[in-house]
């Protein structure tokens, strides 16, 4: 778990600082939807790479997280380049997103070797770590002394080197560490066939539009209502705090489908985290303290279901399948999420900042009517 956040801490080091990646480059407030996007990018080609070539089932699952991580880790160094284009600005989050793929998934694969019985609270605090990883540059930037880019992008690519290490070195393969059979992209269109897998995964489709983009403009939110306000707090380290929470709210999401199920979980994540975004622009109005309150409440629900959803789908396809379905599921989410914050970065200057997260509560919505509907 450690090792996990560690290493995703390169996931959004970039947009933690956007401001001085806009000053090397020239690019304007779009450059908040290229800079993630090209992550999202990149971990979708990674996954698929990775699977169609089974890397995590011919080779040590562990030695595949260490390169990996390495990997990232000097792909996210490239930031620091002093003549950084816009191309190689891409070029490098493409490459940390494409090596993120041989950390997260395959994370999950070595926790999948370890528990046969408790897999779903063991996701709950794997992808709680990835949150906490995801937030952790933001942390980073609203220290005194992280205030400097530099020391953002050394300190998030050493923790990520330092967590492939980790692994490496103390989790060697685990008790029920078996091959996989070939990945089945043709197993596709029947798999959409099963209902469960079905409502799944189109659940998770409405999450994945809602998620990423979020979490991208959550600075954007903050900045806007301090100007609005007129009080002065750390834009950097209520980021964290927001995003951060969402790593605790993962566990307990994991906790609470032992009583009451996946479905509920994520249902009941979908419900706060939609009304959240239709009830955004009146949030700006509200006081300081009521505005963050709320805020920190969607950082929980809008992350809270995505072990839930994986869960779910894998209890609805055959075991042999699992791999390729949940592969699809992802690959697929993350290309939804791209094109969420594409649409965000392109409205930024178009509409006002309080509407802007109106436009994500259409994936809660699909999300939680398709998981909720009932099997014909």
């Amino acid at each position: 778990m450690l090792a996990q956040f560690a290493c995703t801490a390169t996931w959004f080091a970039g947009n933690a600082i956007i401001d001085e990646l806009a000053s090397k480059t020239g690019l304007g407030p779009e450059i908040i939807g290229h800079v993630i996007s090209a992550v999202q990018f990149g971990f979708i080609t990674g996954t698929l790479v990775f699977a169609l070539l089974m890397i995590a089932d011919r080779y040590s699952p562990s030695k595949v997280f260490f390169v990996s991580a390495l990997l990232a880790s000097l792909c996210n160094f490239a930031l620091l380049l002093d003549a950084i284009s816009t191309t190689t600005l891409l070029m490098a989050r493409f490459g940390t997103g494409f090596f993120l793929a041989g950390i997260y998934p395959v994370g999950m694969k070595i926790a999948s070797d370890y528990y046969q019985k408790g897999l779903g609270k063991a996701l709950g605090f794997l992808i709680g770590a990835l949150v906490l990883g995801a937030a952790f540059p933001y942390f980073i930037a609203g220290l005194e002394w992280g205030t400097d880019h530099i020391t953002v992008i050394r300190l998030t690519s050493l923790l990520a080197l330092g967590g492939g290490l980790a692994m490496l070195l103390w989790v060697p393969n685990g008790p029920y560490k078996k091959p996989s059979p070939p990945l089945q992209l043709s197993s596709g269109p029947m798999l959409f066939k099963l209902v469960g897998f079905r409502k799944a995964a189109f659940g998770y489709f409405g999450h994945m539009w809602e998620l990423y983009a979020f979490w991208a403009f959550i600075p954007v939110a903050l900045e806007t209502f301090m100007a609005q306000q007129e009080i002065p707090f750390s834009v950097p380290w209520w980021t964290f705090i927001i995003i951060g929470l969402g790593g605790f709210s993962c566990i307990l999401g994991g906790y609470g489908s032992v009583r009451y199920g996946s479905k509920k979980v994520a249902l009941f994540s979908l419900a706060v985290s939609g009304a959240l975004c239709f009830l955004s622009p009146l949030l700006f109005h509200l006081p300081s303290v009521l505005f963050l309150a709320l805020w920190c409440l969607w950082g929980m629900a809008v992350v809270a279901d995505s072990p839930q959803f994986s869960s779910l789908a894998a209890m609805a396809v055959p075991e042999h399948l699992k791999g390729t379905a949940l592969t699809l599921m992802n690959c697929i989410g993350f290309a939804i999420s791209i094109v969420s914050i594409q649409l965000l970065s392109f409205l930024l200057d178009k509409l006002e900042v309080p509407l802007l997260f109106l436009i994500l509560g259409v994936g809660p919505v699909l999300g939680f009517l398709s998981l909720s509907k009932k099997a014909s």
